[in-house]
């Protein structure tokens, strides 16, 4: 048994005009996939168009971004011979096959969000080198799996195990690039959360999402969700692999900020999401009827504290109304809302701000870093009443 996928992307005529500089990107049609946008074909990298959010809280598997780091990346995958390697500072190394996996720990599930860390960077100001990327580079879904903890505890881990590594199947397009290989503290691994997932929204894991294993870290930016998964390391010392040592870092302060345009004196690896929300039933430039009310939804998540609220403001931040918060499906799931409003007739800028449990609140003014991470900015939306 086998699985495998060709990677010929297909590229119609139609293209998509992003919010910012040089934004028209392709629509490009890859295997799995509805017409999505392109960013680059090898490795695959493909943004959700932003209409999805608006079709539910769960994210469509055709339509759930794509982003890889090599070019090198696994094109079939024999499931006879497929196994996750589990090894290093353990007691009893594993090798198992998926069959194996799903029949020896119980499975579970959990709804999270996972988001790109350059989700959203084209609209940094100014411009910051990397993937330009909407705010398409993200989605949610219901995972299925078995958690990491308790394949860490089948394994056995040893006195002064510190640090777990995850390996794909994707590899290095020449000697000299390193691999792409990320660590969680163990404390953090073991926790109960953390997966490993073969299927999201009850059907296999597409295979440019992951198939046949991901890593699911809910709260935690994308770069952590290793896809193909099918080597764990437990070591005795941190980990000093290039995407954690000097890759995916952010400056390592409280607002994880610098002033626009400067270099962190200090940096420290990436980690939980900031508190987001987003306007979905709008775009910029809808015209509306004028009406008794105007039905605005959208949706919001955080790192993992669960969204305490959602307000709407139409005057540029005097006055904020709160929304209805709609299917709690987590605290690490989208959490929609709903609200109505009263606009008269003319050009009107509307602004939704989230609220964690946590007190976060999303700013008025957006931070800045040089990687373009943890945008969450109160976003605008422009609408004309007439």
């Amino acid at each position: 048994m086998g699985a495998s996928i060709m990677l010929a992307g297909k590229a119609g005529a139609e293209t998509i005009t992003l919010p910012f500089a040089n934004g028209e990107r392709p629509m490009v049609r890859f295997p799995g996939k509805r017409p999505m946008i392109g960013l680059t074909a090898r490795p695959p990298q493909l943004e959700t168009p932003f209409s999805v959010f608006g079709e539910g809280v769960l994210t469509p598997n055709d339509a759930f971004f794509v982003r890889y780091h090599m070019s090198d990346i696994p094109l079939s995958i024999d499931m006879d011979s497929y196994r996750l390697n589990v090894g290093g500072h353990v007691n009893r190394p594993l090798s198992l096959s998926l069959p194996e996996l799903k029949r020896m720990f119980k499975p579970t599930e959990i709804v999270a969000v996972n988001q790109c860390s350059g989700n959203s960077r084209g609209l940094f100001e100014p411009r910051v080198a990397g993937g330009q990327l909407a705010h398409g580079a993200m989605g949610n879904a219901r995972w299925t799996g078995v958690p990491l903890k308790a394949v860490l505890e089948r394994a056995g881990l040893n006195a002064g195990a510190q640090q777990v590594t995850f390996n794909g199947l994707d590899n290095p397009p020449a000697p000299d690039i390193a691999d792409f290989v990320k660590a969680l503290a163990v404390d953090h691994a073991a926790d109960g959360e953390v997966m490993l997932a073969w299927a999201m929204n009850g059907q296999d894991l597409p295979f440019l999402n992951g198939f046949p294993l991901r890593l699911v870290v809910p709260g935690y930016f994308g770069t952590y969700w290793v896809k193909h998964l099918n080597e764990i390391t437990v070591l005795d010392k941190p980990f000093d692999g290039y995407w954690m040592k000097t890759a995916y870092r952010v400056p390592d302060n409280d607002c994880q900020c610098v002033p626009v345009g400067t270099k962190p004196t200090s940096t420290r690896p990436i980690g939980k999401f900031v508190v987001r929300s987003f306007i979905t039933s709008h775009v910029d430039g809808t015209r509306i009827a004028r009406g008794k009310g105007v039905a605005v939804s959208g949706i919001a998540f955080d790192g993992g504290s669960g969204i305490a609220k959602v307000e709407l403001s139409t005057d540029g931040g005097a006055h904020w109304r709160e929304a209805t918060l709609g299917e709690d499906l987590g605290k690490y799931s989208f959490r929609p809302w709903a609200s109505s409003l009263d606009l008269a007739s003319g050009d009107h800028v509307l602004m939704a701000r989230a609220t964690a449990r946590s007190g976060e609140t999303q700013p008025m003014e957006p931070s800045w870093n040089p990687a373009g991470y943890l945008r969450n900015v109160v976003e605008t939306v422009k609408v004309l009443v007439s």
